[in-house]
């Protein structure tokens, strides 16, 4: 007897502005299911099965409540919660996400990182991380190579993050 191959819907959908960052180690992406009152149970559902079904080990949630992060448990996928507001205080925020996104990474993690929209603060954190990171050597380099990635062009919330980056990594090398 043979199993049939698993059909379409079982695959899910891919998120709405998914993107790889690191190709298949690092992706973001904008919250399962939408945001707002663009938000529907029915698509986030199908989202969460395709983040799943991808392999990743991990969803990283940047949204500052906890909204829905039963549903990750719910279809089998591993998840933590980092709110993430740049209102907050970002230098702080990105001294002690860094370092963990890094660590995840080097243990062969593959992350999907989300806030509410792929906006912004989703952006200019993972731009500055690529400077932080040491994979991009400047930072109007990093930001060009986000802008390239998701199609979108950062604005300058997100410039100041990059630049915040750049700060916090240049105070670590002064510390090392």
């Amino acid at each position: 007897m043979s199993v049939a191959p698993k059909g379409k819907w079982a695959q899910g959908i891919v998120p709405r502005n998914f993107c790889w960052i690191i190709k298949d180690k690092l992706a973001v992406c904008e919250r399962p299911g939408g945001y707002g009152t663009n938000h529907r149970r029915v698509r986030r559902q199908e989202e969460i099965i395709w983040i799943r079904e991808q392999g990743f080990t991990q969803l990283m949630s940047l949204l500052p409540s906890p909204h829905n992060l039963h549903n990750y448990d719910e279809l089998g996928v591993a998840w933590v919660h980092r709110p993430f507001t740049p209102n907050d205080n970002p230098r702080a925020a990105m001294s002690a996400f860094y370092p963990e996104l890094r660590e995840s990474l080097r243990s062969g993690e593959k992350l999907v990182l989300h806030g509410s929209e792929l906006g912004d603060s989703i952006t200019g954190l993972m731009a500055g991380y690529l400077l932080w990171s040491g994979m991009v050597p400047e930072g109007p380099r990093a930001i060009s190579i986000m802008e390239q990635l998701t199609q979108r062009q950062l604005g300058p919330s997100a410039r100041q993050l990059v630049n915040q980056a750049h700060e916090l990594r240049a105070s670590t090398t002064a510390n090392a």
